[in-house]
């Protein structure tokens, strides 16, 4: 019996919660829990659940953030990269060399990262999930925008929107590999 395809949708801001258990878990499968020492509580929140979507990847993730500085979420990702997920992330070149960027952090970590070379913002949100779940919304990667600001983050399996997804990260993934970049 096929489950049901995922429809979700996230609103933020969420309450602070500890997700260390989530990625203790996904770092290492049945392992043992470890109590964490920090006095915030686990629990369900949007953040939460939202990382829960993104350790679901088993083969790919493909992200298109505009701005990511959220350290959670970059542990997350760099998880995934460690457990041999292929992981792929198109920013935007004049937001990934902020103060607190995890950009460095997670290029640093062998992970494929291509930005913008022209004006005009990279402004696109969205992640793509092995290439069947779609997360996508108004929230930037930033601890400000999930603890603060009103977002929203829509988590969908549906074919035809990944496949509109996909195929515009590919176009952007194209148009800014470094190889076709001109500098006169």
């Amino acid at each position: 019996r096929r489950a049901r395809p995922v429809r979700e949708v996230l609103f933020f801001p969420s309450r602070p919660c500890c997700i260390e258990a989530l990625l203790a878990e996904a770092a290492e499968p049945g392992a043992p829990a470890r109590p964490c020492p920090c006095p915030l509580p686990s629990g369900d929140t949007a953040l939460s659940r939202l990382v829960r979507r993104l350790l679901s990847a088993r083969r790919s993730l493909d992200l298109c953030i505009f701005s990511f500085s959220c350290p959670q979420l970059a542990r997350a990702v760099q998880l995934l990269h460690r457990r041999g997920v292929r992981v792929r992330l198109v920013t935007d070149a004049q937001y990934m060399g902020l103060h607190g960027s995890q950009i460095g952090r997670l290029r640093h970590a062998g992970i494929q990262v291509r930005h913008d070379q022209h004006s005009g913002y990279m402004h696109h949100k969205f992640a793509i999930v092995d290439r069947r779940m779609l997360i996508t919304g108004s929230l930037n990667w930033t601890t400000q925008a999930i603890q603060s600001n009103r977002e929203n983050v829509l988590v969908v399996e549906d074919a035809e929107y990944v496949k509109a997804f996909q195929d515009e990260f590919e176009r952007i993934w194209e148009e800014y590999n470094p190889a076709n970049y001109s500098f006169f």
